[in-house]
């Protein structure tokens, strides 16, 4: 597959002494490494962390800011430290993509929040969820997003609510805590762990043990960026772990049995990298002692220099696997990992969980869709009550932005589907419904050059009218910006937005198009980008239902659109 180009950064040295003429070469202090003794702040981001640590905002924010309003907060905090506790401001009404990059922070700042709450392994209680959607309510205009790492976002938060928004959400167990920042993200997780027939192993209790030990300690609070974990021992390899910066994905070892390979330096953004394998097999129980290692890594030989250097997958790749691993055991673990096998490439058409599906203990769960992961609180609290009415309490979110009822008996069952599919969040959905997301986009993301959520359900609803037939499984994920938090490169149909030319010579909203990405299978990649190929939003819809009859028509026997996708021609593609 195609592989997006990596940025290559600029090295020491001196000019040629034959050229006179040649530019002064600035030399800097190494990569800002912790681990090489490198502890001198090179920018700014790294002087506010040393500055003080981003958990302390809290107090500031209940003690001060909430109290004096939001032209009280430091940027310091505005733009750095408040984001340890979930929040970014949001971007201001009116402001179209062309300026995105144009304007100064303070420009695009709304004097509202982005608030996320942190939903580790996806797990939730009805009345978790209930508080989520009362939140919603009465602090966020009754907002609600279903983010692809499990999390629930709001929008239209004000300082001035921030704590109450905390105190409830507390105490029900929920957390916005190192939400965002430069800190351990949300451990994502298989939202049916513990219940799925085919499981091989469940994580849950790892995924618990690092947010006791680790979550909200200073021990890792100041990363160079941000971290990302997932933990799953699901066969269909249900949490995207190649693109984290740490994964661990469920194997069966020949000789010790059931746990987890370890994979390290994913991500995406503009310079993706696929996570690479260390061979390594992990027991359950030493699960949270490697995740520690691995960070410990990242927080003492990660780039500080450069922000556009300062992930994980950088680091990786200079080193490589073998390096990594050796250090990872002998400055860190204090001893061998054992070897294992790599996980085996997962059956069945789609891993998103949606439908009903037995659980082994006999009960069911079920998976439903709403649009792009486009809710509101009100539609929350119905969902809770009728997961309370027919399960046990427990619900799930999904990468997928999807929502599923854990522990439904089967009676219950045909009740459930029936108030969900009147809620219109579908158990059967379309392909289209079921294999669309998007990010927040220019609605409320500074970041943002289009609009995404609303492009995307438009998009749904045209295909289900012109493809009604059309069932095979097909991703199509929308991004706003070059950033891919809605994973463009790994999709089936990855749509990059920026400002496009239409037939008009007009500036307008559109999208660069990535084909033929995937995740999970032996050939796992990035899409490809064909030279040229940029479709407007208005064209969106003309140019996918194109596309998907074309694939029809040509596809070989079980071929997969990703597949075909690689081996078919530009025109064809255009």
């Amino acid at each position: 597959m195609a592989r997006t180009p990596e940025t290559v950064e600029p090295q020491d040295g001196a000019a040629p002494a034959a050229r006179p003429a040649a530019r002064k070469v600035t030399r800097h202090r190494g990569e800002g490494q912790w681990g090489m003794g490198h502890f001198t702040p090179l920018n700014g981001n790294e002087q506010f962390k040393k500055d003080d640590d981003g958990l302390n905002v809290r107090t500031r924010i209940e003690t001060i800011y909430s109290q004096r309003g939001f032209d009280s907060i430091d940027p310091n905090d505005l733009r750095g430290r408040m984001r340890w506790w979930g929040l970014y401001t949001q971007r201001k009404q009116g402001i179209d993509g062309g300026k995105t990059a144009l304007l100064e922070p303070h420009e695009l700042d709304d004097e509202y929040f982005m608030m996320r709450v942190r939903i580790d392994g996806g797990q939730l209680t009805t009345a978790q969820l209930k508080a989520i959607g009362e939140v919603s309510e009465q602090y966020a205009r009754g907002t609600a997003d279903l983010t692809d790492r499990q999390n629930v976002q709001y929008h239209w938060v004000r300082i001035e609510d921030v704590p109450a928004i905390w105190q409830k959400l507390e105490a029900v167990g929920l957390s916005t805590t190192e939400a965002c920042g430069d800190c351990p993200r949300v451990v994502i997780g298989s939202p049916v762990a513990g219940i799925a027939e085919d499981e091989i192993i469940d994580g849950s209790w790892a995924i618990d043990e690092i947010n006791r030990r680790y979550i909200g300690s200073k021990e890792f609070s100041n990363l160079p960026r941000k971290f990302k974990t997932a933990i799953s021992g699901s066969p269909l390899l249900d949490v995207v772990h190649e693109i984290n910066d740490v994964a661990f994905v469920g194997v069966v070892h020949p000789e010790h049995g059931p746990g987890f390979d370890l994979w390290v330096g994913g991500g995406l953004s503009t310079n993706p990298k696929l996570g690479v394998r260390l061979g390594a097999w992990v027991p359950l129980e030493e699960v949270p002692d490697v995740w520690a290692g691995v960070i410990g890594i990242f927080r003492d030989y990660g780039y500080r220099r450069l922000r556009t250097r300062a992930r994980l997958k950088f680091l990786v790749a200079d080193w490589g696997p073998e390096k990594f691993r050796q250090i990872l055991q002998d400055e860190y673990l204090k001893r061998e990992l054992v070897d294992g096998p790599g996980p085996q490439e997962p059956s069945g058409r789609w891993r998103d969980h949606v439908g009903v599906h037995r659980q082994k203990d006999g009960n069911f769960y079920v998976g439903f869709a709403p649009r792009v992961g486009r809710v509101n609180g009100k539609l929350l609290t119905q969902v809770a009550d009728l997961a309370a009415e027919h399960g046990s309490g427990r619900l799930a979110t999904t990468v997928e932005q999807k929502l599923i009822v854990l522990d439904v008996a089967e009676e219950k069952v045909a009740s459930l589907v029936a108030g969900l599919e009147a809620l219109d969040l579908r158990v059967t959905p379309s392909t289209f419904r079921r294999g669309t997301m998007a990010c927040t986009g220019i609605e409320y993301c500074k970041l943002a050059i289009v609009e995404t959520k609303g492009r995307g359900q438009s998009l749904i609803d045209e295909l289900e009218r012109r493809l009604p037939e059309f069932d095979e499984p097909l991703s199509i994920n929308i991004n706003g910006c070059p950033n891919a938090c809605a994973r463009i490169q790994t999709a089936d149909i990855g749509l990059k937005g920026q400002l496009v030319t239409d037939g008009n010579g007009e500036q307008v909203e559109g999208f660069q198009v990535h084909l033929g990405g995937a995740l999970g299978f032996e050939n796992a990649g990035f899409g490809r980008k064909i030279r040229g190929l940029k479709v407007t939003s208005a064209e969106l819809p003309d140019y996918v239902e194109r596309l998907l009859t074309r694939y029809q028509a040509d596809r070989q026997d079980g071929e997969r659109f990703a597949q075909w996708a690689i081996r078919a021609s530009e025109e064809q593609l255009s």
